[in-house]
């Protein structure tokens, strides 16, 4: 993600598809750590995901956390059905197991 703009399509699409963020801080080795478990598991089919560096855009993260409701915390994922947040969860519980649970 690189806009608030993309909150507005992503919104929209997840009326037909489940979205996962990823709200990644490169400058921490716990997010690292997620991201790199996310990247070597077996994503679900049928999900859109999208990374949103904290760093160079915590604007957006701002957004995020008003619209969905939801605590900002870093690493975090969250998972957007129907216009809502339905599920986030942060740190060492970050899985792709749960999110496929989640999206199911």
């Amino acid at each position: 993600m690189t806009s608030i703009d993309q909150l507005e399509t992503i919104t929209a699409n997840s009326f037909n598809t489940p979205q996962v963020l990823f709200k990644h801080s490169t400058r921490c080795s716990i997010s690292s750590m997620a991201l790199n478990r996310l990247e070597t598991s077996t994503p679900p089919t049928g999900i859109d995901f999208y990374l949103l560096d904290l760093l160079q855009h915590r604007d957006i993260s701002a957004v995020i956390a008003d619209k969905f409701k939801v605590h900002h915390e870093s690493p975090q994922v969250l998972v957007i059905k129907s216009g809502e947040c339905t599920y986030d969860e942060s740190h060492m519980g970050i899985s792709m197991d749960e999110i496929a649970e989640q999206t199911a």
